[in-house]
């Protein structure tokens, strides 16, 4: 797996720039949920993060293509295949599994580019399937992992519940404000 430490801008900026492509597939409270996990998230759970992503890409690619819009379903295919290049580029070639996760993710990006070029979903269920098990085992890892957030120096966010007739509002508990950020 990548080390995201030394890369802590450039993860915000490609989550960021993703969320923001998102559209209708997501609200701006989970928007707002996902820029919350990946400030307070270990290298585990950004994985997951990106599976999550990636198959949320692959919804919004299928239901375009199902309602006719063609060109909009290849832009979120494309944004598919830029979280599958992701994980490509994330594995650490150190332990054996990675080369087996190299071969299914050629797998997926080789029906991912079928897809693009036929406009329509090319083994749709079959990359979920796939994507969606990873993810899984991916998860069960993210449980074990208990290395600390990749970004430094941000805020702690903690959920509650309010008084309010079953809402739910984010709470910030910051301690010492002045470490916060990025130095020069």
């Amino acid at each position: 797996m990548k080390d995201y430490s030394g890369n802590a801008v450039l993860v915000v900026i490609i989550f960021h720039s993703s969320l923001s492509e998102m559209g209708k597939a997501m609200n701006q409270e989970q928007k707002r949920e996902y820029t919350a996990r990946v400030a307070q998230a270990n290298r585990s759970e950004l994985v997951v993060i990106i599976y999550e992503l990636f198959l949320l890409a692959l919804d919004e690619a299928d239901a375009a293509f199902a309602k006719g819009e063609l060109s909009e379903g290849v832009r979120h295919i494309k944004r598919a295949e830029g979280f599958l290049q992701e994980l490509m580029g994330s594995l650490d070639y150190r332990y054996a599994i990675a080369e087996e996760l190299m071969r299914l993710y050629r797998y997926v990006y080789e029906q991912l580019i079928f897809s693009a070029l036929r406009r329509k979903m090319v083994n749709g269920e079959t990359v979920r399937e796939v994507m969606g098990k990873l993810k899984e085992a991916f998860i069960k890892v993210a449980k074990q992992d208990s290395s600390a957030p990749v970004m430094k120096n941000t805020q702690q966010v903690y959920a509650g519940l309010t008084y309010g007739k079953g809402s739910l509002n984010e709470v910030l508990l910051t301690g010492n404000d002045s470490n916060r950020g990025y130095r020069a």
